[in-house]
């Protein structure tokens, strides 16, 4: 009974904070659900449900607002929807030891782009095949993972010279969908208790409306994001300290 009011809980709490920066709870959920107790597999799927229920009211809200840049966004979104399942299930054949240790590097990665990442792009693309190459990497390595990919994704457009509006309505259009196909791909193979999926869900979706309400009061985003990446760092040391013990 008690994991039906740590695990919403702390869903709550984290979906605001992240909300407010912008970004998607699910990085952190996985690997604090896993520390607790959790599976680290149906973390995985329980947070990738999470994570899109939280952000599939923006993508519709996107495309009703007709901001969503079709051609921009086909070549991502189509890959991430193909290779998004394929990682999720790629991951039952893989060592969970060695998914959580690419888990690890993603989380060090993902909390350095927030803490040190600039806005200036190293590149600047203009071919479309770039995008269905980085759509099946991101999609792939995410459903591999089980993360909605936008923390992947957004540092990495950027820094390929990007438009950074563009690429933030592109991965909120796509990310909960690419979520969603690889939550009902792990769904298929592992157990899942559906009582504290919907609690999970739901304390998401509540903390994501508070946190982008929260935004409207003039927060430092920066320091907002120095506050995430210092949570992402100490989870990736955490599992760092998994392997080297």
């Amino acid at each position: 009974m008690n994991e039906y009011i740590i695990f919403p809980t702390i869903t709550f709490f984290l979906s605001i904070l992240f909300s407010m920066g912008g970004a998607g709870a699910g990085v952190a959920i996985i690997p604090i659900f896993n520390f607790i107790g959790l599976d680290f597999t149906i973390a995985k799927a329980i947070g990738l449900f999470a994570g899109a229920s939280t952000t599939i009211t923006s993508s519709i809200m996107n495309i009703k607002r007709k901001v969503v840049d079709y051609k921009f966004v086909f070549p991502i979104a189509s890959m991430m929807l193909l290779f998004a399942p394929l990682g999720a299930y790629s991951s039952s054949f893989i060592d969970v030891e060695v998914v959580k240790f690419f888990f690890m590097l993603m989380l060090f990665y993902s909390a350095s782009m927030m803490m040190f990442g600039k806005k200036k792009a190293l590149f600047h693309v203009t071919s479309n095949i770039v995008l269905y190459i980085v759509g099946a990497s991101v999609g792939f390595l995410a459903g591999l993972l089980g993360v909605g990919g936008g923390n992947i994704l957004i540092p990495l457009l950027a820094l390929l010279g990007f438009e950074p509006k563009k690429v933030a309505v592109a991965v909120s259009f796509v990310v909960p969908f690419s979520a969603l196909g690889s939550f009902f791909t792990y769904a298929t193979y592992v157990e899942i208790n559906y009582i504290l999926l919907v609690l999970v869900s739901l304390s998401a979706m509540a903390g994501g409306y508070i946190g982008n309400y929260l935004m409207h009061f003039k927060l430092e985003q920066s320091h907002i994001k120095k506050l995430m990446a210092l949570l992402l760092y100490a989870l990736a040391f955490k599992l760092l300290w998994h392997f080297i013990s």
